[in-house]
């Protein structure tokens, strides 16, 4: 690939990028779900859908290109495979699904503290029948995580407080919908309107 270094293509991971990879060494969402669906990463869990690649993409995508280069890609490969090993771990009887009570504990650990309100928000936005698909877990931590980042980054003085602008919101949202976690400086309704907005989920309205 263009700009491409010898040791890439020892990689073991090399071999699953450049068998999808476009011309230019980039992967999409497309060619990224059928990376992990021809790599049987899910297992035994069902495949990954493609809004979830999406935001796979997006949480990494720094260039905002919309697609995904081989370091990126081999970043996501690690990132996902503890969130596997983490899943697994609370997925006890294999159903390839966790009850609130056991998602609510996997995001605890994960070293978020979020309000019961929030984690509410969380289950019903990403639950089915209350249960929690692997493919919904990982949707969850991607915009978690994206959250955590974005709000890092206005936390320039590393005090757990930030603050955006109306605009900020509305941009973010948009683009990335990487907005808003622990610490947000301001009501709880509005945190919560935030949240709603960002997480797709209209029991919080």
């Amino acid at each position: 690939f263009p700009g491409g270094f010898p040791g890439q293509q020892q990689d073991p991971l090399f071999g699953y990028f450049s068998a999808i990879a476009g011309q230019d060494g980039y992967v999409s969402a497309e060619e990224l779900q059928a990376c992990l669906t021809q790599a049987n990463f899910s297992g035994g869990y069902k495949p990954f859908n493609l809004e979830t690649c999406r935001l796979m993409i997006a949480m990494l995508d720094r260039d905002m290109s919309g697609s995904m280069g081989f370091n990126e890609f081999k970043e996501l490969w690690a990132v996902l495979n503890g969130w596997k090993q983490h899943f697994m771990s609370i997925d006890k009887d294999r159903s390839g699904t966790v009850d609130p009570q056991e998602m609510n504990q996997a995001v605890t650990s994960m070293g978020y503290r979020l309000s019961p309100q929030t984690m509410n928000c969380i289950i019903k936005r990403y639950s089915t029948n209350g249960r929690i698909t692997f493919d919904d877990y990982v949707a969850c931590c991607v915009k978690l995580r994206s959250l955590t980042d974005a709000f890092r980054r206005r936390d320039q003085a590393q005090n757990g407080t930030a603050s955006f602008q109306y605009e900020d919101e509305c941009d973010q949202a948009e683009k990335t919908k990487e907005q808003m976690i622990k610490g947000y400086p301001s009501s709880v309704e509005r945190r919560l309107w935030v949240f709603a907005m960002v997480f797709g989920c209209t029991y919080c309205l």
